[in-house]
């Protein structure tokens, strides 16, 4: 009988949710992905430390003046090309959440990675730009995907947000699981069986709409707290999944089977939203409103920290 991991894969595509080199080779994953978070991981592995002293080191003899955020920048494309070489497929790579709700801003960062990464001879064709699903977001990954950069939209709660994203033409979107059901449980305080959990439904809800409206957009199921979570979802079309989870699916025996039918295509497509009928969808959605904010609030927080290490790093290389 096979392990429950590659009974998955017969099901829907394993992305891995870690910058760990050692977790991405050992599970094989198709994509993979790097942001703050995981950047900050990263500063705790032996494995790493060579790369960001080098990295730093070059930042700083580029040019003193530059501020930590590209040094940031330079790190995660650093990491996302060494992860390049061993995926099969793509990276994505954050473009920072405190420019979220700035268009330009953010069209501007995006185009700085994909040079970035040009650079250390990774084609844009193996990278995704990672922007936050609000509607400046939406609006940059629009422009972006015309050029031929293709984007993963995360910190996605609402169907407006989803809609929006079908309309605008991304590539991927990152619907959250366990965010979702973390409101709900908190806000009900209970316990939801796989079948029932609020964050699974909104996935399957999700997919269903893709599917139903014939969006070549790919749906990927995000922020797993649990295997059954994950197991639930077998049939969407991506899955990025962590190590922890990774491993737990990579030791258990049994068949996975697809999840509750997530719709078939052929219907009619809505009408696109308008940017105040995608206000105020989101705004009616309170779970929906609550965890995008706190979503990019954490990112930015993140990404602040890891600022602040880089900067201390990069003294302590000068002393």
């Amino acid at each position: 009988m096979p392990h429950q991991l590659d009974a998955l894969r017969q099901h829907s595509l394993v992305v891995a949710d870690t910058g760990d080199l050692e977790a991405i080779k050992r599970y094989r994953p198709q994509d993979a992905t790097t942001n703050p978070t995981l950047i900050l991981k990263a500063f705790e592995l032996a494995s790493y430390q060579a790369l960001i002293d080098e990295e730093l080191t070059a930042f700083r003899a580029k040019s003193s003046s530059q501020v930590p955020a590209h040094a940031v920048d330079r790190l995660a494309v650093a990491m996302g090309s060494e992860i390049a070489k061993v995926v099969p497929g793509r990276v994505s790579t954050e473009v920072a959440a405190r420019l979220s709700f700035d268009t330009q801003a953010s069209i501007r960062k995006a185009h700085e990675l994909v040079e970035l990464y040009e650079q250390r001879g990774v084609s844009r064709d193996r990278i995704l730009i990672k922007l936050a699903s609000t509607w400046e977001g939406i609006r940059a990954a629009e422009t972006l995907e015309k050029e031929g950069i293709q984007c993963n939209l995360t910190l996605l709660f609402s169907d407006a947000q989803a809609q929006a994203c079908f309309d605008a033409g991304v590539f991927l979107v990152s619907p959250f699981v366990g965010r979702v059901s973390d409101w709900y449980k908190q806000a009900t305080g209970r316990d939801f069986a796989p079948d029932e959990d609020p964050g699974v439904q909104f996935v399957r809800g999700v997919c269903q709409r893709a599917r139903q409206g014939g969006y070549e957009t790919i749906v990927m199921g995000a922020s797993f707290r649990t295997v059954e979570q994950v197991l639930a979802l077998a049939g969407c079309p991506r899955l990025t999944i962590s190590p922890a989870l990774l491993e737990q699916l990579a030791k258990r025996q049994g068949e996975v089977k697809p999840g509750k039918s997530m719709g078939s295509s052929g219907g009619p497509r809505p009408v696109a939203l308008t940017e105040s009928e995608f206000r105020w969808g989101h705004n009616q959605d309170a779970m929906a409103n609550d965890k995008l904010a706190e979503g990019i609030r954490g990112f930015a927080d993140d990404q602040d920290r890891l600022e602040a290490l880089i900067a201390r790093r990069l003294a302590t290389q000068h002393s």
